[in-house]
């Protein structure tokens, strides 16, 4: 039997001991560093792939307000564009009131000149708030591009004076996932209003000597309007002696190139030639005539058009200072006019605003969204770096209890020496 003996130092047991103080402590140090900042990485060398998983939420977070400032800035214009539309439908319906009062019988030429004063008026706010611009001085009304006043007035000798031009480009800008557009389309909101019915237009012949005026007519029977057009003319015919004729009428299809048989006229009865039909009032003068036409597709007037035409109605045919008599056939037939581009008008208006009302609802939902990614993303900062303090707090025990045991280890091994055996 063999017996094995290893020789150990006591200056190799204080090496070891004081390697263990130190890693104990630094340890311990780190540890408290940690908890001091609440974060586990304080350098990139402790977790490489941590700390490149909070930068990425870093740059998450910081393009995510980036975001949200632009957002801001575009729910701002749009927000301050839905309220200028609001102010013009207010002031449209003025306008419409007006209109309809001066249609009362009772008011004189005088009072109509007056009524169109105050429509003048309107009719000038009305472009003041089209040209409106945001506090960074871009129009609210700026579709993909304008210059600095998107809608103009030029006068250039052809009626009708002055002429209303959109020095835009039409459109709107699409919205994305995080953004909505700066502006909306002014062409859309001011533009582009359709003639008469939408369908069909009527007006009374330019020699018409008479009293009678028809409304904006209606369509009765699409398909055969589709047969026969909508492209017509009233030939009336009045009896020399009233009290003793009837006056009649013919309608001439100028796209057939037919004319009906004469009928009786009724004032206050309705017309009706192929799928339309339009009421009639008033005394027609004999050989008066009353023309329906196709609306044009092109070169529709603006909504400021519509409020000029509207305007001049209220004067006396040729005269911008005399206003309209009640019995004015040319008068009541604006009238009808008028009225119902003016509600088209409004439809146009509140079409625009019903937009910006979506753009805000979606700026809402992108915030919503927005504020959602952030939260992720600072969750995902949160696990890369941050600390778990209780069980951190627990681990500082433990480290110090151990460190104190080392600490007293070592100092009993520093009073193991030979040495103190030799007397």
């Amino acid at each position: 039997m063999s017996n094995s003996f290893t020789r150990l130092a006591s200056a190799t047991g204080y090496d070891n001991a004081l390697r263990n103080l130190t890693t104990r402590y630094a340890t311990m140090s780190a540890l408290q560093e940690n908890m001091t900042s609440g974060k586990k990485i304080l350098r990139s060398s402790d977790d490489p792939t941590g700390a490149a998983q909070a930068e990425r939420a870093n740059t998450r977070i910081d393009r995510i307000k980036t975001e949200q400032r632009a957002l801001d800035t575009q729910v701002s214009a749009i927000t301050q564009a839905e309220s200028t539309l609001g102010n013009a439908n207010d002031l449209l319906t003025e306008f419409r009131t007006l209109v309809v009062q001066a249609g009362d019988g009772a008011n004189s030429p005088v009072e109509r000149d007056t009524i169109a004063k105050q429509l003048v008026g309107i009719r000038d706010e009305l472009l003041t708030l089209a040209n409106k611009k945001d506090s960074n001085g871009m129009p609210l009304f700026n579709g993909l591009g304008s210059t600095s006043a998107p809608f103009e007035t030029s006068a250039n000798g052809i009626a009708p004076d002055p002429d209303y031009n959109y020095n835009g480009l039409p459109g709107q800008t699409a919205a994305s996932t995080v953004a909505i557009p700066f502006t909306l389309d002014g062409r859309a909101a001011w533009m582009d209003v359709p003639q008469g019915n939408g369908v069909f237009s009527v007006s009374l012949g330019a020699a018409n000597t008479g009293k009678a005026f028809t409304d904006i007519g209606v369509v009765t029977d699409a398909s055969l309007m589709g047969a026969q057009g909508t492209n017509f003319t009233v030939n009336f015919t009045a009896p020399v002696a009233p009290a003793t004729g009837a006056t009649t009428y013919t309608v001439t299809n100028n796209t057939t190139n037919t004319t009906s048989a004469a009928q009786t006229y009724t004032a206050g009865q309705s017309i009706v030639m192929g799928g339309i039909s339009m009421v009639v009032r008033g005394v027609p003068g004999n050989g008066d005539t009353l023309n329906v036409n196709p609306n044009a597709t092109t070169n529709r007037p603006s909504i400021f058009d519509v409020l000029d035409r509207s305007i001049r109605s209220m004067y006396a045919v040729g005269s911008t200072t005399v206003g309209a008599n009640s019995n004015d056939a040319n008068f009541n037939q604006e009238q009808a006019i008028s009225l119902a581009q003016i509600d088209t008008s409004l439809e146009k208006i509140s079409a625009s605003r019903g937009k910006a009302g979506d753009l805000l609802t979606r700026a809402d939902r992108i915030t919503d969204t927005q504020s959602s990614n952030t939260i992720q993303a600072k969750t995902d900062k949160s696990n890369a770096e941050d600390i778990d303090m209780i069980a951190a707090a627990a681990d500082q025990s433990n480290q110090q209890t151990a460190y104190q045991a080392a600490l007293k280890s070592y100092a009993s091994i520093q009073k193991l020496s030979l040495f103190n055996y030799i007397s």
